[in-house]
């Protein structure tokens, strides 16, 4: 019998941070929750930033505890959000703190930097959606108030490159996290450093470019000796966490799409290659660089954002629901009551949520939803809209119909809006794994090793391992005239 091969994985997202332990025996994978900590903005004066040292520091804890468990490991990977980076100066150090992409500094960013490249250009060289969030409006906000910091700059590292380097001593960019930026070029598979020339940004700061399963070195020995854990290799997985999400989509065939459904709803499917036309630019897709070549073409949607908001003010005012509750409350309440864009872009601001959304519906004629479960059931039937939007237009492009939605990430376990999405798209939906972005990310170090050798072999150990639930369509009849009505109110 094969000896069991211990990996770690650390998913950083936008609310916690958790280091996940996968144990391969060469049949299954196992995965366990070995240290989960709190992540999320840090505001100071009227900025937001990430708490990259603490994250870091509470990786160490993860490794540690890892260690500790399961003895012996054989890899760690980082997956993080995509688009925030920290800057490096020549010493190797941050020279301030990464801003959260929440931040307001990119207000009215976006149409300045047309001013210089236009629109049609920026998404000619990246292919990628506009969201003034991206990490290419982020730098030329620094770069129109602060370009003494730029000047300064020896390196740009996204997220998770920072803390691979903090771990392994080697500075790189992984190819997935690389193309979040709207500066990366998924033709070339490099860097658009036309583009950074013509908005006067540095290129020195570009760091090199490394796939998905590459092994960066091993741990460093300041790690070691904090964690008592030993050499082991550093590896790449798929960085971005959606990246790594698709590589443990357990699809066969043709014919699906794949929801990575969490604070943000990632739609798209797998494709061989970029597709860049003037019909994605208009319907506003990305391309994002995939595991093993491949392409992730894709919209984001804002998801489970804006009920993560809803509690949180809801707890500020006394009230402390879980969601088991408020999927209770909201079966309850009456259907398609109010219809939302989750990607309004007053949402994307923390703070005041269900205000928010009781202004945008007085704004659109609508009525707004009263209390914690009609709010909850119009957030999630107004996600359910948008998705079946986005996956008409997505096999539009594949020119071929989607029988099959995959539904990986947070949002797998809940049962209501999986059962909205299927009833709204007409797909069928298989939920689950729930842990995909953390599987895929133990899958690519074990491919880095050799212990898998093909995506098919990898997404197969994904099936024997987990078991996904189904949910079949019951009938569209509200929801096809729910849909008319979004189109009526020009969402």
């Amino acid at each position: 019998m094969r000896a069991t091969l211990n990996f770690l994985a650390f998913d950083l997202g936008a609310e916690s941070g958790r280091a996940i332990l996968g144990r391969y025996d060469g049949e299954r994978l196992a995965v366990e929750e070995a240290h989960r900590f709190p992540n999320g903005p840090v505001r100071v004066f009227d900025s937001l930033h990430w708490d990259a040292l603490r994250l870091f520091d509470e990786m160490k804890k993860g490794l540690a505890e890892a260690s500790r468990r399961a003895g012996a490991l054989a890899a760690v990977g980082v997956d993080a959000w995509g688009v925030d980076y920290g800057l490096l100066g020549p010493d190797g150090a941050l020279l301030e703190n990464p801003f959260h992409y929440r931040d307001p500094r990119t207000n009215g960013v976006m149409e300045k930097l047309f001013a210089v490249a236009p629109r049609g250009e920026v998404f000619e060289r990246s292919g990628t959606q506009f969201m003034q969030l991206n990490t290419l409006y982020q730098l030329y906000a620094t770069r129109l108030a602060r370009p003494h910091l730029l000047d300064r700059a020896d390196r740009l590292l996204m997220m998770p490159d920072l803390f691979h380097y903090w771990l392994s001593g080697r500075a790189s960019s992984e190819t997935t996290i690389a193309s979040t930026t709207q500066f990366y070029d998924p033709r070339a598979g490099a860097w658009a450093r036309d583009l950074f020339r013509k908005l006067d940004l540095p290129e020195r700061i570009l760091p090199e470019l490394v796939a998905p399963g590459t092994a960066l070195g091993p741990l460093l020995s300041s790690v070691q000796a904090d964690t008592g854990v030993g050499p082991i290799p550093v590896v790449t997985p798929a960085s971005h966490d959606t990246g790594s999400a698709v590589a443990a989509v357990p699809a066969q065939g043709d014919g699906w799409a794949f929801l990575s459904s969490g604070t943000w709803s990632l739609l798209g499917a797998e494709t061989k290659a970029p597709l860049i036309n003037p019909a994605t630019l208009a319907a506003n897709f990305t391309n994002e660089a995939g595991a093993w070549g491949t392409t992730r073409l894709l919209k984001n949607i804002s998801g489970l954002w804006l009920l993560e908001e809803c509690r949180r003010e809801w707890a500020r005012q006394g009230y402390r629901a879980g969601y088991d509750e408020l999927c209770a409350a909201a079966l309850g309440s009456e259907p398609f009551e109010a219809i939302l864009n989750p990607d309004e872009p007053a949402f994307l601001s923390p703070g005041e949520m269900p205000g928010k959304i009781a202004e945008f519906c007085r704004r659109t004629g609508q009525r707004a939803p009263c209390g914690p479960g009609a709010m909850t059931r119009a957030i999630f039937e107004s996600l359910a809209l948008a998705y079946r939007a986005v996956l008409e237009t997505l096999a539009g492009f594949l020119g071929q119909p989607i029988r099959t939605l995959h539904i990986v990430g947070g949002g797998a376990r809940n049962a209501m809006l999986c059962q909205f999405t299927a009833d709204a798209t007409g797909a069928r939906v298989v939920a689950g794994p729930e842990e995909a972005t953390s599987i895929g990310n133990l899958l690519l170090q074990a491919m880095a090793l050799g212990h898998l050798r093909t995506p098919e072999e990898a997404r197969e150990l994904v099936r024997r391992s987990f078991q996904p639930r189904a949910y079949e369509p019951g009938p569209r009849a509200g929801w096809d005239e729910a849909a008319a009505r979004r189109s009526q109110l020009g969402i």
